[in-house]
């Protein structure tokens, strides 16, 4: 993909998290509002994965990075309560955000042992794109502490589908970029999965 359409796409991410994040706190804080937040933070998330496997295809580095994802793991867990949420479920929603990115960079890298990309300036990872992902990482929590009553609903799967359903119709992604989102919101419920709209 040409950076200026990863540019591109970045951007408009951006622009619906500010513009979800800017509705009042009564409207932001409804269902549907709710869950798109959290959708579009973690689209903004999986959209980074593509920076990031370019630059580790580059040099040469594996997808799978074992300090780095334990460390992130523990720090959302010892962060959670403060949130009011609970640790255990803080470290499984992310978790799944760790697998859907690595699913993104695992199938990307893949594609280029055939087809390369195209050259070009990349990011420094460490100073450039991790800060990006930490400070998703903060509004990914907040969004979750927001969303905390709704998550231990029992229409939350239904909910959760038809928000994403929402989401798809709004943006263009991939087959590949879709597949990933649901698997990120794999834990966004209490009870588990994205369930099928009626």
């Amino acid at each position: 993909m040409p950076i200026a359409t990863r540019v591109y796409r970045a951007f408009a991410l951006l622009l619906t998290v500010a513009l979800i994040c800017a509705l009042p706190a009564r409207a932001a804080d409804s269902g549907d509002a709710t869950l798109l937040n959290l959708i579009a933070l973690s689209a903004q998330r999986l959209a980074l994965a593509d920076t990031v496997a370019h630059v580790k295809w580059t040099q040469g580095k594996p997808v799978t990075d074992p300090a780095r994802e334990h460390a992130l793991l523990t720090d959302v867990g010892r962060r959670a309560p403060s949130y009011g949420i609970a640790a255990a479920s803080a470290q499984s929603f992310f978790k799944d955000q760790i697998e859907a990115n690595k699913d993104v960079q695992n199938t990307l890298i893949a594609a280029w042992q055939v087809t390369p990309p195209p050259s070009t300036p990349l990011p420094d990872l460490a100073t450039v794109v991790r800060p990006q992902l930490d400070q998703i990482t903060t509004q990914l929590l907040i969004a979750l502490s927001r969303s905390e009553a709704l998550r231990k609903s029992d229409d939350c799967p239904s909910r959760l589908a038809a928000s994403l359903a929402d989401w798809r119709t709004l943006h263009d992604s991939d087959s590949l970029h879709n597949h990933a989102l649901t698997r990120a919101m794999a834990h966004v419920c209490v009870s588990g999965g994205v369930g099928a709209v009626a």
